[in-house]
């Protein structure tokens, strides 16, 4: 009798007893201001160390999408390091590709660049002058920053600017291409280490479950969008082409980079039409009309093609989107108004493995 009283003293005494405490509100506030420092903390890291983090994100999501492809050439028996070579050879070959594409015609623009910035004022001045509140004639183009002599004159120090950006733009590059080819490499053992890392088996389902619809979600998003916008840059290739714009090939690569980067890319390829068409042809409606049909061929295929073909599955908020290339571009500059999107759906599938799918219904009024 005494050792069964002695027993049950000693689990009582081991049995944590849970008391209920009652947060007030200053206990909340103090919460939430713990949690907003650490926000603004953890933003100004990413901001600070972005010549590091940057390329490592890059080569992340990029080592995500090339996961499906990494998979096939594996159960092929190549080895995962020889794999990560041949996957990262092909995508600097592609990137070169690219930029040696471009190559030509950016430099014939930068040389044209004071001719057609004269041809575009005198295009645009009838226009100008028609709004009487701007104030602009002719004498505004003729001094101060905006003339062709003072933009020729501070060309010397837009290009010491560009070389000196030369250097850490090379050191980033090799810093993206190395730890994608590690990323890659060594990409099922981290997958398999952050697996083993939780305790209990559902959470290890849960990482399992996180894990794969990120890599689906990626993998599916990229190569969906990668042929509905190069169907756009063929389009776009058939307006240049027969609004006689020059180089329409070439404009129709533009229209297929600038489709990765909704809003900012899209609104930036129709001021660029305009601006073209303003200097090809005299007439005002011939020369907007290349920028309204490849704003509108855009506008149904972002609203229409693209929703039907990816479905309600990879869904995001315009809203959404919009702030992420916002805050991603004010970060990271181009490369992050490259990653706003990716970002997104990585976020967005956490949330939906992790958030409870069973949703309240309301009730209606009787």
């Amino acid at each position: 009798m005494e050792n069964a009283a002695w027993a049950a003293e000693r689990a009582r005494r081991k049995t944590p007893h849970r008391v209920k405490v009652r947060k007030t509100a200053l206990d909340l506030a103090l919460i939430w201001a713990v949690l907003g420092i650490f926000a603004i903390m953890a933003t100004a890291v990413v901001y600070l160390a972005s010549s590091v983090l940057m390329p490592i994100t890059l080569a992340i999501v990029v080592g995500l999408i090339l996961g499906v492809a990494a998979d096939r050439l594996g159960k092929l028996g190549i080895p995962p390091m020889a794999t990560a070579v041949i996957l990262t050879s092909l995508f600097a070959f592609l990137l070169f590709f690219i930029i040696n594409t471009l190559a030509t015609p950016m430099a014939e623009l930068a040389a044209e660049a004071p001719a057609m910035l004269e041809r575009t004022i005198e295009r645009m001045l009838p226009y100008l002058e028609r709004v009487k509140w701007l104030n602009v004639t002719a004498a505004t183009f003729r001094s101060g920053p905006l003339t062709p002599e003072a933009l020729i004159e501070n060309m010397g120090a837009v290009l010491s600017t560009l070389a000196t950006r030369v250097t850490p733009a090379l050191v980033q590059a090799l810093i993206f291409f190395g730890a994608l080819v590690f990323f890659l490499g060594s990409r099922l053992a981290l997958r398999r280490a952050l697996i083993i890392a939780f305790n209990d088996r559902a959470r290890r389902l849960s990482a399992i479950r996180i894990l794969n619809s990120i890599e689906q979600a990626l993998g599916f998003y990229f190569a969906t969008a990668t042929l509905l916008y190069a169907a756009a840059g063929v389009v776009m290739t058939v307006i240049a082409w027969a609004g006689g714009l020059p180089m329409p090939g070439l404009w129709g690569l533009f229209a297929f980079l600038s489709s990765f980067v909704p809003y900012l890319g899209i609104a930036l390829m129709t001021l660029s039409l305009a601006i073209s068409g303003l200097l090809t042809h005299d007439g005002l409606l011939v020369a907007l009309a290349p920028a309204l049909a490849f704003f509108t061929v855009h506008a149904v295929m972002e609203n229409l093609v693209t929703p039907a073909v990816m479905g309600r599955r990879l869904e995001i908020n315009p809203f959404m989107v919009f702030v992420a290339i916002i805050f991603w571009t004010w970060m990271w500059g181009a490369v992050g108004a490259v990653l706003a999107v990716p970002l997104s759906l990585i976020a967005m599938t956490i949330a939906n493995e992790m958030l409870p799918q069973s949703r309240i219904q309301p009730k209606l009024p009787g």
